[in-house]
């Protein structure tokens, strides 16, 4: 799954408003096959935040709270005259780090090199082939 959102992104990222001083949330539907193979169905710019559950309202309280604490760290509105902040696993809350695409420009890393090393991106079971000298968590 966390291949079918890193390369959702990047196939989108020229048509992305890239600003460090918005954010958006996206709310992706995804199935999962009777072999455990994740099917991207579609990609919510705006998804819906209202619950119908306990459940529901659970979860959606830890993704806004997750969320604001990426934004605003500490609770603290960032200096916009500031550089980008780097942010720690600890200020992540519940997201993972997929890609660490300043790590990733910074060794060179590109597309080609995916599919370079073997017959497809994927490796045995789904598994993705991954540059050994890239962060990645």
């Amino acid at each position: 799954m966390h291949w079918l959102i890193l390369h959702s992104l990047k196939a989108v990222a020229s048509v992305m408003t890239s600003d460090r001083h918005c954010f958006e949330c996206y709310g992706y539907d995804i199935i999962i096959d009777e072999n455990f193979k994740p099917w991207l169905i579609e990609v919510n710019a705006s998804p819906s935040l209202s619950a119908t559950t306990t459940n529901d309202r659970i979860l959606k309280f830890h993704l806004i709270n997750d969320t604001l604490n990426v934004v605003a760290p500490g609770g603290q509105l960032p200096d916009p005259r500031a550089p980008p902040q780097t942010l720690t696993p600890g200020m992540l809350g519940g997201y993972d780090l997929l890609y660490n695409e300043e790590l990733a420009i910074q060794n060179g890393v590109c597309e080609r090199e995916w599919t370079r090393r073997g017959k497809s991106r994927y490796g045995h079971g789904h598994e993705p082939v991954r540059p050994s000298h890239v962060q990645w968590k």
